[in-house]
């Protein structure tokens, strides 16, 4: 018997896993997909390590985080610096120096801030909704052209019966900084993420293919205790309801030439563009192999966002006050399983970045093998 069943081998369960392993714990990992990794899997096509579900970007402030993650994998020094394609107009994210001047000419962050104090001053009442709150943030070019379109996309929803608070604030740097997340530490594991993981689950068994609420009574049987890091509704067999989600679907192109956009993420904020983003893997990486030759061809991913539906695969959680209510209920009836720890973004119906999910994890195996 193991001590522990660990399900899902992303992140969390992944650090959990090699955690357990080191305070001598027996234990097993499985998941339902033919690989490890979760949505953080990469897959070398062409030479380029491919970001099979979403770019995923590693940025944190919080030092031990970074000692932590990178025993198991070299960062390269990627910074992310998106830019935003508004019908053939390109502008630099996040909102900064860059962005004013090509959106209005000015050439002072006194002229910036002017521009948007002046464009603020059409909203006098209290922000009601998205739209509102973004004009009051940013006045209404920078919400036209660079957050309306994109937004709309991202929730299938018009922005004036968005809440006001998914956007509470929005960088607006009156400096030539386009490094969006402003992080100490930045980068991606040299070699992809699948290889990371890889080493944190050296020497531990794992069984892919293994759909656990499927075989749910038998699995449960092989080990004292479970790590479960799927949909919370989904292992109380939605018996509440569902909770909500927001999914993403990738159309991948194997282009034959060098370069495709010049940067690893492009955003497309008018509405009309039915994609939100295209995500140029090659540039996490600077274009280059392990050896540090450049890649003649280039791999694109085309993002459309989209509702969540059941078969899809579930990415980020709906955090408005309707399913809020209904995650407590769900929350109450995890508590009540004293053999179960739920965890990840899905597991606590949380929007986790990766270094929260490391944060959390280490905090939880902490608390739990210590």
């Amino acid at each position: 018997m193991y001590n522990y069943l660990v399900v899902g081998s992303g992140l969390y369960g992944a650090i959990f896993a090699h955690e357990a392993k080191k305070h001598g714990k027996s234990v097993l990992v499985i998941d339902k997909r033919p690989n490890i990794a979760g949505n953080v899997y990469t897959e070398k096509i062409e030479g380029i390590n491919v970001h099979k579900y979403g770019a995923h970007i590693f940025h944190t402030n919080n030092k031990k985080v970074w000692n932590y993650i990178t025993q198991f994998a070299e960062f390269n020094r990627f910074t992310n610096s998106p830019v935003a394609n508004y019908k053939g107009e390109l502008f630099s994210l996040p909102f900064n120096m860059y962005t004013f001047n090509k959106m209005w000419g000015v050439v002072t962050p006194e002229e910036a801030l002017a521009k948007i104090e002046q464009q603020r001053k059409e909203l006098t009442n209290e922000p009601r909704n998205l739209e509102e709150q973004a004009i009051s943030l940013v006045g209404r070019d920078i919400y036209e052209k660079l957050i309306k379109g994109y937004t709309e996309k991202q929730w299938g929803r018009d922005c004036k019966d968005l809440p006001a608070f998914i956007i509470k604030r929005l960088p607006v740097r009156l400096t030539f900084d386009n490094n969006y997340f402003n992080a100490l530490y930045q980068g991606i594991p040299i070699g992809g993420y699948t290889k990371m993981v890889a080493n944190l689950l050296d020497g531990i068994e794992v069984r892919l293919n293994t759909d656990y609420l499927k075989h749910k009574d038998e699995l449960d049987k092989l080990a004292e205790k479970v790590v479960y890091t799927g949909p919370i509704d989904a292992y109380f067999g939605y018996k509440l309801g569902a909770l909500e989600y927001r999914s993403v679907r990738f159309e991948n192109e194997v282009l034959d030439k060098p370069n495709f956009q010049g940067n690893a993420a492009v955003n497309y904020t008018d509405r009309e563009t039915p994609w939100t983003r295209i995500i140029e893997h090659k540039w996490f990486e600077f274009g280059k192999d392990e050896d540090g030759n450049d890649l003649p061809k280039t791999i694109i991913s085309r993002e459309y966002s989209s509702e969540w539906k059941p078969g899809d695969e579930p990415y980020y959680p709906v955090n408005d006050a309707k399913n809020g209510l209904l995650f407590s209920e769900y929350k109450k009836l995890a508590d009540a399983e004293s053999k179960v720890i739920f965890g990840g973004r899905l597991g606590e119906y949380k929007y986790y970045d990766m270094d929260q999910v490391i944060a959390a994890v280490l905090d939880c195996a902490g608390r739990e093998l210590d």
